[in-house]
């Protein structure tokens, strides 16, 4: 029973370090912080209820990921997420989102594909009726759900990340009804070059959305869409 307890009492506080870097994180990607503001401990512990301790951890986690720099002596910055990281983080994803859609040919589940189908359809219906927030959430559902198609849960996890770093990017170029449009047609098309087992041309279609979102984004302006609505 001991032993028990005290495994118990290490994977709570696993746990509750996990929610305390995803909720720093999160407001940082959002940007609820200014560049080089301090993260203050004391601060953020209370605010999320919790001891200092798992605030720490967190920090060092946000360090690893360079979402945060760490003064010895002085403090936790904000680094956040650049202009150039975005770019850089699109271009990245184009070539994984190509990967991922050419092993998702060969891993993918029936399952998956009815999701996929229905995901397509639901966004067609919202594009129609404006509705921005079931389109972002949709847009989410796709991506993710190939990332869970590739059968490669590594991929999956650097993929998943990339996503999430660009989220406020990629839910402000969705508010376009004709990016949109578009971003659902190419998802159809990519599903469909999935679903005949055509490696290559999935590959390739995956690539090419990523770079005409890059597209999107630079006519749209990079500094415009990275600001909070």
């Amino acid at each position: 029973m001991d032993n028990y307890n005290a495994n118990k009492e290490e994977m709570d506080k696993y746990s509750l370090r996990g929610k305390v870097f995803r909720k720093i994180r999160e407001d940082i990607l959002e940007g609820n912080y200014s560049e080089m503001e301090e993260l203050r401990e004391a601060a953020i512990s209370k605010s999320l209820g919790v001891s200092r301790t798992p605030v720490r951890e967190a920090l060092r986690q946000l360090e690893l990921e360079g979402l945060v720099t760490i003064v010895p002596n002085k403090g936790a910055y904000v680094t956040g997420i650049t202009s150039k990281d975005i770019y850089d983080i699109y271009i990245i994803r184009s070539y994984l989102e190509g990967l991922c859609a050419k092993w998702a040919c060969e891993h993918i589940t029936e399952e998956q594909i009815d999701t996929l189908e229905e995901i397509i359809y639901l966004s067609e219906f919202h594009i129609q009726k404006e509705h921005w927030d079931q389109i972002f959430e949709l847009d989410n559902r796709f991506h993710l759900t190939m990332y869970e198609a590739c059968g490669s849960k590594i991929l999956e996890h650097i993929l998943s990340d990339y996503h999430h770093y660009v989220e406020r990017v990629r839910k402000n170029t969705l508010s376009s009804k004709e990016r949109a449009r578009k971003a659902s047609e190419e998802h159809k098309a990519i599903l469909q070059s999935v679903k005949d087992k055509d490696e290559a041309r999935a590959e390739r279609l995956a690539n090419d959305h990523i770079f005409k979102s890059i597209a999107n984004i630079k006519n749209q302006g990079l500094e415009k869409l990275m600001k909070k609505h």
